[in-house]
């Protein structure tokens, strides 16, 4: 057993946490929304800026928390890919400092490996090969998870990924930024069926792409078109009603994808990372459309479903278990496809 320190700065939370495995012993995160949401969207340098001001205090409140001091720390991890190259430079060159300083080995994460080991900090059995439903921001994945660091990409999105969709339609609706959390509260009080809306069928035959792929642009130009409609034949959007039959079609449309590929792998656990992974829709579809196929579904706690360094340190723990550790001269990447992580380690 081991225990990591993990910084995570890879968007707009700065987010510290110390863990011994699988155990969270500390978690910080603090968001930066409130900076960004006057622009409407994420400002690259505004993000890095925040993320200076904030890591050392995180750091500190991560080890106060945590009752323990740097003796107690196996090893030294942070995001160094994919993500804002100035942002993961914040956090990737602290740890580098504290790794030097202290004398501890460095473990580079990628952020969708995160992702993928969130629902290990609950789900304490859980163990490969299972298939993961990455959806969030920045990505919407299929991913067949092998073993620790070994990954294959069998579905994404053609276009916009799920998350980003939820703020693109949040923006039509004049409901501001992020667009999430928002459009998922009001789906609560909304009639699901109110209003038909696409799934996105995707071509087998245009590009390789196949049925566990995505694409959510169609949908949202759906959105935009009923929306003009309506504002032309009423004198208020029924913004609960479109925000329930947008939620429900994109649940639909990942649960159909995600239990089609499981079954057609032999898998029989799909677990679910990712800022999306909180939306209340998805997880109440997949639960039940799983149900029937004995199908195991795990969603992480809801903090730990947006970005946070406690997946990440879960992440580099089980990496360091395994001899697995990083170069110093490590350097943050804003693009890197997950099945080349294990390229992060010298040791394996």
């Amino acid at each position: 057993m081991v225990t990591v320190l993990a910084i995570e700065t890879s968007c707009d939370e700065t987010a510290v946490a110390i863990v011994n495995d699988r155990e969270v012993l500390s978690s910080v995160v603090s968001s930066q929304i409130a900076a960004h949401q006057p622009y409407g969207g994420i400002v690259p340098e505004v993000a890095s800026r925040q993320h200076v001001e904030i890591v050392n205090a995180a750091i500190a409140q991560a080890l106060q928390e945590a009752a323990l001091d740097w003796n107690a720390i196996d090893g030294i991890a942070a995001t160094c890919a994919p993500g804002l190259v100035g942002a993961l430079l914040v956090g990737l060159t602290t740890a580098k400092t504290l790794a030097l300083l202290h004398q501890k080995p460095l473990i580079g994460v990628h952020h969708l490996e995160g992702h993928i080991y969130a629902s290990y900090l609950t789900a304490t059995d859980l163990q490969p090969p299972f298939l993961c439903l990455l959806v969030s921001g920045g990505h919407t994945s299929l991913i067949y998870v092998k073993d620790c660091g070994y990954y294959e990409t069998l579905g994404q999105t053609r276009d916009d990924a799920v998350g980003e969709a939820f703020d693109k339609v949040a923006r039509l609706m004049h409901l501001g930024y992020p667009g999430g959390p928002v459009i998922d509260r009001l789906a609560q009080q909304g009639n699901p069926k109110a209003f038909s809306l696409p799934e996105g069928q995707v071509s087998l035959t245009n590009g390789g792409f196949h049925r566990y792929d995505s694409s959510f642009s169609g949908l949202k130009t759906a959105v935009l078109r009923l929306t003009q409609k309506l504002e032309q034949e009423t004198e208020t959007l029924p913004i609960n009603d479109i925000a329930a039959s947008f939620q429900a079609t994109v649940a639909k449309a990942l649960t159909k994808r995600a239990i089609a590929c499981a079954l057609d792998y032999g898998l029989t656990t799909i677990a679910v990372g990712g800022g999306v992974a909180a939306n209340s829709g998805l997880r109440q579809h997949l639960q039940a459309a799983a149900q029937p196929y004995n199908l195991r579904v795990l969603f992480p706690p809801l903090q730990f479903c947006t970005d946070n360094a406690a997946m990440i340190a879960c992440a580099a723990a089980d990496h360091l278990n395994r001899g697995h550790t990083s170069p110093l001269t490590l350097g943050a990447q804003s693009r890197m496809a997950i099945a080349d992580v294990m390229q992060l380690y010298i040791h394996m």
